[in-house]
């Protein structure tokens, strides 16, 4: 079940939280170097690979209140435990990791289960379950999900060895496509050929088989660890709040308590709408429609007008009345304006197009070189064309990337350069569509639904009401009602004011208008962590009213007016 073993110890000028860096080390604008960029060490690209989790999930400036009102950087020494994961039928394995303080509470033996965020790779949630656990003697146990930053040079044959560092095809990898392809760039998220999504609560169960034995490995004398003799809190954030949740339906009582924050779930209820189905509404309709919210328009609007024009989502003769069309049809599809406004950084990003391009892949699990819609993925030159990556983007992949394109030298190549609004409406159609291919990828997500979570056992959902990339609406308000109905032991918090990314609030206008989520999940699963260990009352149903602290101001804990 787990090979490629690799222990590693922290201490002494390096730790478990933040390899050495402290909170003024993550606060650094520029990454940790290499002493040779085409060659990093395992040590190095460690270092760097915390210093981007941190930086992609939490708010780490200063008046961002991360160390001072909620969250804490403590030096926390121990131990790694790495290996590859895989699941009975899988293709490819997924990363687990085991992090094992000096401090582990051997009184109340306490695992936290927790799964990347998007599509990050193994460190991916250490601002989630890191600052919560380990400094309460808690161990934690990651999974990548089946996504990651392991990406293979189809060129090159090069892939991610299991300390980060590059290796060739005859070695163990953590990621080596099943493909004849000789070009471009594979990762797994899109290439696996395994559909992860359908399985995040399956790798969230493996992973914490791997924390038990883990735990066993490291404190023999304390052995053995087990579901039954050590608590085993899950908790996690978009796709792996979505993960967290998909562990909480699986048979046994091996959970304790569970927290997802603004989860990525999609469920057979009524208001609920697939990712897939809502990001390619999106990446269609959102440029076309924020004018009439009165923020500014995208550069090419009205080709991104014409563009939904085109895959029949509007109607209308110029483009005002295109606008007004687009800002309508996302209205009575359940987008609040809240969400829409918060959306606008995704549009500006172009992550929506990035995220549909990637899930395309993943649902039909199609291989390395058979990506729908677009001509693959590779390093581009300014005007689009193919160009091999240099040693030092491939050495950087794994601690640098994001695990979905463009970013760390990989970009998607569209099908006809300098019109990527055809791959939009060809995305569109593999879920408006019938034919081969949406039927192919409609059935893989058909297989991402989530059932209930056991009965009794403690959860609570926490969702920003402004968040434009999961709203609230399609995702955990359709799942709360359904579990509900079924008798989970379910609260719901409804967070005013706050939207998906914590790290966007560093940006000066985020920051004056949004409050971040985190302070919500750490508060979260203190009262879980309570609730478990002395009986303490869950907490109540909240819609919590927060108040944005404003332009140039530091966020103070009244702004956060987190339930007492």
């Amino acid at each position: 079940m787990f090979t490629a073993q690799r222990i590693s110890e922290h201490r002494d000028g390096d730790d478990l939280l933040s390899a050495g860096l402290g909170l003024d080390g993550l606060r650094a604008m520029t990454p940790p170097a290499f002493a040779n960029p085409d060659a990093p060490t395992a040590a190095e690209l460690r270092r760097r690979a915390l210093w981007a989790n941190w930086r992609g999930i939490a708010d780490l400036t200063p008046a961002g209140g991360f160390g001072t009102i909620y969250g804490a950087m403590p030096s926390v020494p121990g131990r790694e435990f790495h290996a590859f994961a895989t699941l009975p039928g899988a293709k490819q394995p997924h990363r687990v990791l085991t992090q094992i303080p000096d401090g582990f509470d051997a009184k109340k033996r306490c695992l936290v289960v927790t799964a990347s965020s998007g599509s990050r790779g193994i460190y991916g949630a250490i601002a989630v379950a890191g600052p919560w656990a380990l400094p309460k003697g808690c161990a934690i146990a990651y999974t990548d999900k089946g996504a990651g930053t392991d990406y293979y040079d189809l060129a090159e044959k090069r892939g991610v060895r299991i300390d980060g560092t590059l290796g060739g095809a005859d070695e163990a990898l953590a990621f080596k496509p099943d493909s004849a392809a000789t070009s471009g760039i594979a990762f797994k998220h899109a290439h696996s050929q395994d559909n992860p999504e359908a399985d995040w609560g399956r790798h969230v169960r493996q992973a914490a088989e791997y924390g038990l034995q883990a735990l066993a490995e490291a404190l023999p004398q304390q052995a053995p660890f087990t579901f039954d003799n050590t608590r085993v809190i899950a908790v996690g954030i978009s796709n792996g709040g979505g993960a967290v949740l998909r562990a909480a339906e699986l048979d046994g009582k091996w959970l304790a308590g569970v927290v997802a924050g603004e989860p990525n779930i999609y469920v057979d209820a009524p208001g609920a709408r697939a990712l897939y189905d809502y990001t390619t509404e999106a990446a269609l309709l959102m440029p076309c429609a924020l004018p009439k919210l009165g923020l500014p328009a995208v550069p090419d609007i009205d080709k991104r007008c014409a563009a939904a024009v085109a895959a029949g989502l509007i109607q209308g003769a110029d483009l005002p009345a295109q606008q007004a069309a687009a800002y309508d049809a996302l209205r009575a599809n359940g987008w609040t304006d809240e969400a829409l406004r918060a959306g606008s950084i995704s549009v500006a990003f172009d992550l929506w197009r990035a995220v549909a391009v990637t899930y395309a892949s993943a649902y039909g699990r199609y291989g390395a070189g058979e990506s729908p819609c677009i001509s693959g993925f590779a390093a581009l030159n300014a005007d689009g064309t193919v160009r091999a990556n240099t040693a030092a983007e491939r050495a950087a992949w794994w601690s640098d990337a994001s695990g979905i394109p463009p970013g760390a030298g990989v970009a998607f190549q569209v099908a006809k350069p300098g019109e990527p609004h055809d791959a939009l409406n060809c995305l569109r159609a593999l879920w408006t569509g019938s034919d081969a291919a949406a039927t192919r990828v409609k059935q893989g997500i058909a297989a991402t639904r989530a059932g209930l979570p056991r009965k009794d056992l403690p959860i609570v959902v926490l969702h920003g009401l402004d968040d434009g990339l999961v709203p609230a609406a399609f995702s955990s308000a359709p799942y709360v009602a359904m579990a509900k109905a079924g008798g989970a032991d379910l609260r719901y918090w409804q967070v005013r004011h706050a939207q998906h990314f914590d790290a966007f609030l560093g940006l000066p206008q985020y920051g004056a208008n949004y409050v971040p989520l985190l302070p919500y999940v750490y508060s979260a699963l203190d009262r879980v962590w309570a609730h478990i260990d002395s009986g303490a009352a869950l907490p109540d149903d909240a819609v919590i009213q927060t108040t944005p602290r404003g332009l140039g101001k530091a966020l103070d804990a009244s702004h956060l007016a987190l339930p007492q």
